[in-house]
């Protein structure tokens, strides 16, 4: 990891980054204990570990990355996406906008800022997502 990115993750943890990966991992847990939310829970324990350190990294569509459609990208992705917003996506992507609303009052926390609001998409729409080096 590059030295920029390392500070600005270790900057990024105390704005917030730590709460929301936090959250994010609830969510995922709360998935695994249901069994059925297994395929949630993999794709939130992916995006927590994202959401606590996201400097240097990026998420991208996974068949965009393979070169071929798999079943997160597919008509079944969408049924899985559209299921974890009623479930958790929603209140995810709403601790990301609150966080942000409340670091972009200050200058030096509108890229922490604008790092939160991508988060929240993500939240909204995360099966099908895989993290990649920037």
């Amino acid at each position: 990891m590059p030295p920029v990115s390392l500070l600005l993750n270790l900057l990024w943890i105390f704005c917030g980054g730590l709460w929301m990966a936090a959250a994010w991992m609830i969510a995922a847990i709360i998935m695994a204990i249901t069994i059925v939310g297994l395929p949630w829970a993999r794709a939130a324990f992916n995006i927590a570990a994202y959401t606590l350190l996201p400097f240097g990294s990026r998420a991208v569509r996974r068949d965009l990355v393979t070169g071929q459609p798999d079943i997160g990208t597919g008509p079944l992705g969408l049924i899985g996406n559209l299921i974890w917003l009623v479930l958790a996506g929603w209140w995810l992507a709403l601790g990301h906008l609150i966080t942000a609303i409340l670091l972009a009052v200050t200058i030096v926390g509108i890229p922490f800022a604008w790092a939160h609001i991508k988060l929240a998409g993500i939240a909204l729409w995360p099966i099908g997502k895989v993290i990649v080096p920037a």
